[in-house]
């Protein structure tokens, strides 16, 4: 699995986000996800709305993903 299929899966899976995901193994890998959609959303369901882009890779392909899911004003002040 290559990062970049991960970051398209995520930005194609989530309407106006923005992720950046990197990983050298090819099964672990970190991401940031920017998206408004976020907002008013606790971390857990935001991970949740990332996971679900990935669907049955999580767990097979990717083994593992640490993630940072910020809306558009968390990402600013970051």
């Amino acid at each position: 699995m290559h990062a970049s299929t991960i970051q398209s899966m995520i930005e194609s899976g989530i309407a106006g986000a923005s992720a950046s995901v990197s990983g050298a193994d090819g099964v672990h890998f970190d991401a940031v996800v920017v998206c408004a959609l976020f907002e008013g959303l606790p971390t857990i369901k935001r991970h949740r709305m990332v996971y679900a882009t990935l669907g049955t890779q999580m767990g097979n392909e990717i083994h593992a993903l640490a993630l940072k899911t910020l809306t558009p004003t968390e990402a600013n002040k970051a």
